[in-house]
């Protein structure tokens, strides 16, 4: 029950008021484990809470407004590191947001600098950033093929003074995925913010957290991702959204995005069986924020590998990972 209570408080933050003791727990535990509470606090606002509560989301409100300041100034020091390559350098997910000042930023919790730049600029890049500090995070010869030759981003660099990691990409999604959307056009497309920083525009920044939510992963921490979603959708024609989509050939993960981010957050949706097993995944964590359903877990974790690969590929993979020692959580 704590994740739909999450929900519900999220989508309407006055249902705190008829939380006892036990509902307060579950909440912020479920808040965290999403990483959901900076969001969850600021959505609360000036609403009267237990007094042992009220130190739990002040700190959480610090808390996402230091990480904020840290990804700017990495990418401040990320496009430093790039100025002299004349490229674009465009910010994605959380830094993107909190650079341009979206409400999907507002208390949201950012980890990695994700960036995206031209295929053919990867190279120069990749020097740039490794004279300017930064160091591979994993030095494994069959990791750094697999990314270089498969994957949409560098393998993860960490800066050595800093120790705070940027992924480089290309594109949105593996070149092994079944859908490939259009890079150039998003790169064409982007939105300055500074002289040397891009975002995406608002049409694809929502097809990217389509494309990282249903088009590539298991759906760990989806009940932020479909916030970030929710959000970003404020103001846009649906059908413009949809119009991009087909661009990217994302256009039935974006429509299941639109009915889920509704039936969560919204006014609420008509869902099909799969939309469903989707909710069911999302909502898999016991009252104390635990993950639960460990199946279904591991089934949506092989689909993630599924959705990337070919099956030939991905036997191959999984076997080479699990050989290294690698085991799904």
């Amino acid at each position: 029950m704590s994740a739909r209570r999450l929900v519900r408080v999220m989508r309407d933050p006055g249902g705190v008021a008829a939380l006892d003791a036990r509902g307060w727990n579950g909440l912020i535990a479920m808040a965290r484990a999403e990483r959901l509470i900076g969001t969850l606090a600021l959505r609360l606002g000036d609403r009267p809470v237990p007094d042992p509560v009220r130190p739990i989301l002040r700190d959480a409100r610090l808390d996402a407004e230091r990480e904020a300041r840290q990804a700017l100034w990495e990418a401040d020091r990320a496009a430093e590191a790039l100025a002299g390559l004349n490229v674009p350098v465009v910010l994605l997910k959380g830094t993107a947001y909190a650079a341009a000042g979206l409400s999907a930023g507002r208390g949201r919790f950012i980890g990695d600098l994700d960036i995206l730049v031209p295929r053919e600029a990867m190279g120069p890049v990749e020097e740039a950033l490794l004279r300017a500090g930064w160091e591979w995070v994993k030095d494994d010869p069959y990791d750094d093929a697999y990314y270089r030759q498969w994957m949409h981003e560098l393998p993860p660099m960490i800066h050595a003074a800093r120790d705070r990691m940027i992924d480089v990409h290309h594109t949105i999604l593996p070149l092994t995925a079944r859908q490939t959307p259009d890079a150039g056009a998003m790169l064409a497309e982007a939105v300055p913010i500074t002289n040397e920083l891009y975002v995406l525009s608002p049409e694809d920044r929502v097809c990217h957290a389509v494309a990282h939510l249903l088009a590539d992963g298991d759906l760990a921490g989806g009940l932020r991702n479909l916030w970030d979603i929710h959000c970003l959708l404020e103001g846009l024609d649906r059908q413009a959204v949809e119009a991009r989509a087909a661009r990217h050939g994302l256009l039935p993960h974006m429509r299941q995005a639109l009915r889920l981010a509704a039936a969560l957050y919204g006014d609420g949706a008509r869902l099909t069986l799969w939309d469903r097993a989707m909710l069911a995944r999302l909502l898999a964590r016991d009252e104390w924020g635990r993950e639960r359903r460990k199946w279904l877990r591991f089934a949506f974790y092989l689909r993630s590998h599924w959705l990337r690969m070919p099956p030939a590929m991905l036997a191959r993979h999984l076997w080479a990972k699990w050989r290294k020692g690698h085991r799904p959580t």
